[in-house]
């Protein structure tokens, strides 16, 4: 099985060794005139690379689903969180190989991380305290425009108190490519129904963190045969950092959160 794990990094950092299995692609490129940063680039071939402020690590999805040819499956982790194979993640030598991969995918169709539980909030709650609501309650409309059998499956993906988030994951090919062509149509009737000009640069940053609600949705109305994996992120600061953020929002102080 042919599997490329796209690394998004949006500047050079230490990668897997495994050269055949990961794949590192520079985020944002077209702004990024950086020297000595020999990743394959989100701005060659059929791109979205001008996104990148508003779609995150999206334009590295984008980039592979129109340039990624012969190959099996495809992934997407970060360049700090990644799929492991024990809990215990000091260094990238626990992340999983070809064999975990392919042991996964022989049983399964997609590879996720296991699941962020959030207790005492929803996920449209949640999304509502930590964003501008706005870009949701219209992803719904466009929904209901664009995909309407898919409504039911969003309602109940919103009302529950667990995700699958980061925009992780391994898939087979074909069901990658049927996943984001639903996913950019959706985002892009979306972009052009909002005016982000007023968001702070973090949260402009809107159609990544929408695409983190969208996956499950995905998931649900197909009845996707998915596995949860282990993941693990690259140093702890940030780990207490998000704590910090989950309780300042309690308090209603938004707090913007880091993405590519």
């Amino acid at each position: 099985m042919e599997t490329k794990i796209l690394v998004a990094a949006h500047k050079k950092v230490q990668m897997p060794r495994n050269q055949k299995l990961y794949f590192p692609i520079l985020v944002g490129a077209i702004y990024n005139y950086k020297q000595g940063i020999n990743y394959q680039r989100d701005d060659e071939g059929v791109n979205i690379s001008n996104k990148n402020p508003s779609y995150s690590e999206l334009t590295a999805i984008y980039w592979a689903w129109k340039n990624l040819k012969n190959i099996d499956a495809v992934g997407l982790v970060h360049y700090r969180r990644y799929f492991i194979r024990k809990w215990h993640f000091s260094n990238l030598n626990n992340v999983i190989d070809e064999k975990n991969v392919e042991k996964l995918l022989s049983k399964y169709d997609v590879i996720l991380p296991r699941k962020r539980h959030y207790y005492i909030e929803t996920i449209y709650s949640h999304y509502v305290h930590s964003h501008h609501k706005e870009p949701l309650d219209a992803t719904r409309k466009t929904i209901i425009k664009l995909y309407p059998s898919y409504l039911s499956s969003f309602d109940k993906v919103m009302s529950r108190r667990s995700a699958h988030m980061f925009n992780m994951f391994i898939m087979k090919k074909d069901y990658f490519d049927e996943y984001c062509e639903w996913l950019f149509n959706i985002l892009g009737d979306v972009e052009n129904s909002i005016d982000i000009n007023g968001y702070s640069e973090q949260e402009k940053r809107v159609f990544g963190y929408l695409s983190e609600m969208l996956m499950d949705v995905w998931i649900e109305k197909n009845n996707i045969k998915f596995i949860e994996n282990k993941w693990g992120m690259l140093g702890s600061q940030h780990l207490i950092s998000k704590g910090c953020f989950f309780v300042l929002r309690k308090f209603g102080i938004k707090k913007n959160k880091t993405h590519f």
